[in-house]
């Protein structure tokens, strides 16, 4: 009983005496100092994976891995539909003449100038896509006579666009670099962009007009 009685004594003293030297090796610890976790600091990938939850097995089949891959039917429907509305919301930018949404050879004070030009007249060279529609319809019918009369219209016509077109790009050219001396501009580059949106169809102008036929332009 004495020798038990001793070991439990000699036992509590050493408790003690080590908890003695905890507190002292505490006490010696600059201040600031963090004690070790005792562990390694988990990984940032090991942190998101417990996050997420637990990982799915492995897939048994080509196809079920191309179906992991694509995702599930809702995602790709939202996904689509989210990729469907920022087209949109460009395309009614770009329509509405935002600088930043508008194709490279649209863009600049000089461009938008040009276009209020054209929109503000009433050209022939409007009139092509619908000439063109016109006689590929003639060229179809069987009477030799409305063959031959509307391909000399379309000459006539076409003469009259490009003498149009021609006068008009050095019209509006001479009216730009009057407007912004401090500007760049080409003259044959400007012409041409002048003749090319005086040929479309006002509705099918992209950006749309911002004017209408008559207004005077400043």
């Amino acid at each position: 009983m004495r020798f038990l009685r001793r070991n439990t004594t000699t036992e509590s003293t050493d408790a003690v005496d080590g908890s003695d030297a905890v507190a002292a090796e505490l006490d010696a610890a600059p201040k600031g100092h963090t004690p070790g976790k005792g562990r390694p600091t988990p990984k940032r990938r090991e942190a998101e994976a417990r996050r997420r939850g637990p990982v799915p097995p492995p897939p048994r089949t080509t196809r079920e891995a191309m179906r992991r891959a694509r995702g599930s039917k809702e995602e790709r429907k939202a996904l689509a539909a989210k990729r469907r509305e920022v087209r949109l919301a460009n395309r009614q930018r770009m329509m509405s003449g935002d600088e930043k949404y508008l194709p490279a050879r649209d863009r600049g004070p000089v461009k938008a100038y040009v276009r209020d030009l054209i929109d503000s007249r009433r050209n022939l060279l409007g009139l092509f896509m619908p000439l063109a529609i016109l006689v590929f319809i003639a060229m179809l019918s069987p009477n030799r006579a409305l063959q031959s009369y509307a391909t000399m219209a379309c000459l006539i016509m076409l003469l009259a666009m490009i003498l149009e077109g021609v006068l008009n790009g050095r019209r509006f050219t001479r009216m730009a670099r009057a407007k912004f001396p401090k500007e760049n501009i080409r003259g044959l580059s400007l012409g041409w962009y002048a003749f090319i949106r005086a040929s479309q169809i006002r509705r099918l102008r992209i950006p749309k007009p911002r004017v209408k036929p008559g207004d005077r332009v400043e």
